[in-house]
């Protein structure tokens, strides 16, 4: 049996690891171990998503906990090591581009494991996101590393990357959307919440780019006081955003807002069907990029980059300055474009990402084991 650690510890990483943990148990050769870094730890943001996802409790569960980038990748690694050294895996396997990646990551390597990354290869070239230095560190210490969409070979392969590690499987997000969907459709969040099928624009804010800047995050704010005049806006805002609002004017200009639906972080399968019949998303999340793609719902991604491109060169998505002029600019043209969305579904996008992940792993295990 070919032991593996599979490691998760935020949001996002839930529902990438959810199809690799059901693949890995239908493939048989596999004897997968399930740590949860415990980087993202309240009800909405974890547990909700294991029962939802029908991810196995973890095996262990590290309760990091938040902190500075550098506590919590610290106390991640002191953690994690006694796991590794206690279970002694073939692989060690670390998805997206959080703490919990790069710290796994090096703790394996340290210890003559072999490293797995899935989504490895994007970049949005901004060395300003935390999370471009998770991604650019992890790859350069990987054995295998699979890949979403061309444009990340192309970048591992402008790295130096040797291109035998790089295979390109498609998105494991994609594989949770697709097995969901139909779940999603029934459930019942729009009647709770009294909204009619695109009629409302979704929301999601959580970058500190964004909402940790009061002048950034004002700009967006004054953008929403122009769109919900039109159209109803819904937004499960991020317990750090609301955070950073509190006791401020931003907070009473937000609360001002009549057509403004602010409710707490909502579960997979509700914000699914939220976006699923939303007319259109707005985002700073690099997993909404993907997903609106595969849903055909326009979104409008409130960053200066993104390092998923095959959203906007092949899916709804577009990218949107961070100025109350230019959201709404891209609001107007999207709603004055209606039902005739361009999308096209990225290759591999299908659903069965996570069933090559582990096909070449098998693989590779015979060849150097």
């Amino acid at each position: 049996m070919i032991k593996i650690i599979c490691v998760c510890g935020a949001r996002p990483n839930f529902m990438k690891i959810a199809p690799l943990i059901r693949a890995f148990k239908r493939n048989g050769h596999f004897e997968p171990f399930l740590v949860h870094t415990g980087q993202h730890y309240d009800e909405k943001m974890s547990k909700l998503f294991f029962d939802e996802l029908g991810i196995p409790q973890p095996d262990i569960n590290l309760e990091v906990g938040s902190g500075s980038h550098a506590q919590q990748t610290a106390e991640i690694m002191k953690r994690f090591e006694p796991v590794v050294l206690e279970r002694k895996p073939d692989y060690v396997l670390v998805v997206g581009d959080v703490n919990s990646t790069i710290a796994c990551g090096l703790v394996a390597v340290k210890l003559g494991v072999k490293l797995i990354h899935v989504e490895a290869g994007l970049r949005s070239f901004d060395h300003d996101m935390p999370e471009e230095i998770n991604r650019i560190l992890t790859d350069r210490i990987s054995d295998l590393l699979f890949v979403t969409e061309q444009s990340g070979v192309d970048n591992l392969r402008n790295e130096g990357v040797d291109s035998s590690k790089v295979h390109l499987v498609g998105n494991v997000m994609i594989d949770t959307l697709l097995a969901n969907k139909e779940k999603a459709e029934k459930s019942d969040v729009l009647k709770r919440l009294g909204l009619l099928k695109g009629k409302y624009a979704a929301i999601t804010l959580h970058r500190p780019s964004n909402v940790d800047d009061m002048a950034i995050f004002e700009e967006i704010v004054t953008a929403f006081e122009a769109i919900e005049k039109e159209m109803k806006l819904v937004f499960p805002i991020h317990p750090r955003t609301r955070n950073n609002i509190k006791g401020t004017n931003l907070e009473k200009r937000v609360g001002a807002m009549s057509n403004l639906l602010l409710l707490e972080p909502v579960g997979y399968l509700d914000f699914l069907c939220l976006m699923s019949n939303a007319a259109l998303v707005m985002t700073d999340s690099g997993g909404i990029q993907e997903e609106t793609t595969i849903l055909g719902v326009p979104c409008m991604t409130l960053r200066e980059n993104t390092e998923r491109p095959v959203t906007i060169t092949e899916g709804t998505n577009r990218l949107v300055k961070l100025t109350a002029e230019d959201i709404t600019k891209n609001y107007r043209m999207i709603k004055s474009e209606g039902a005739n969305v361009r999308n096209r579904v990225p290759k591999f996008w299908d659903g069965r990402a996570a069933e090559r992940i582990v096909e070449v792993i098998r693989r590779h295990s015979q060849e150097n084991m």
